[in-house]
C-alpha cells in the first residue's frame, strides 16, 4: 500500500491526519479489514503501546421497572499511530479480527474531546 494515499475501508469516516508508520494492523493503510460493530465512546486509558481501552455509555430500557438504567463497558482496541488517540479523546471503534487475547476492536476515526 502506498505510504500517501489512504485505502477506503467500507465507512463513511473522516481519514487520518498523521502519517503511516508501517503498522500492518492499520485499516486505512495496512492490511486490516474491519467488519461487524460500530462503536462510540470516550478512551479513558492509553498506556500501553497501541492499545487504548475506550468506555461505552449505554442506555437500556428496563420494562419491569419502566425506567432506563444507565450501564457502560470497558474494551480494549487497537489504536494505529495514524489515528493517534489519546486519553479523553472521543473515539469511533469498528470490530476486526483478533489481534490479542482482548484485542478484538480497532479506532477507526478520532474526535477532541
Amino acid at each position: 500500500m502506498s505510504k500517501d494515499k489512504a485505502r477506503d475501508i467500507g465507512i463513511d469516516v473522516e481519514k487520518p491526519a498523521n502519517p503511516w508508520d508501517g503498522d500492518p494492523n492499520d485499516p486505512f493503510y495496512g492490511s486490516l479489514s474491519v467488519r461487524g460493530q460500530i462503536l462510540r465512546g470516550t478512551v479513558v486509558k492509553a498506556k500501553a503501546q497501541k492499545t487504548v481501552v475506550v468506555q461505552i455509555n449505554k442506555m437500556k430500557y428496563d420494562s419491569k421497572y419502566e425506567r432506563y438504567a444507565r450501564s457502560s463497558s470497558k474494551i480494549s482496541a487497537h489504536s494505529p499511530a495514524s489515528v493517534g488517540a489519546s486519553e479523553g479523546d472521543i473515539v469511533t471503534l469498528m470490530e476486526c479480527r483478533p489481534l490479542s487475547k482482548t484485542k478484538s476492536f480497532v479506532v477507526i476515526e478520532r474526535r477532541d474531546a
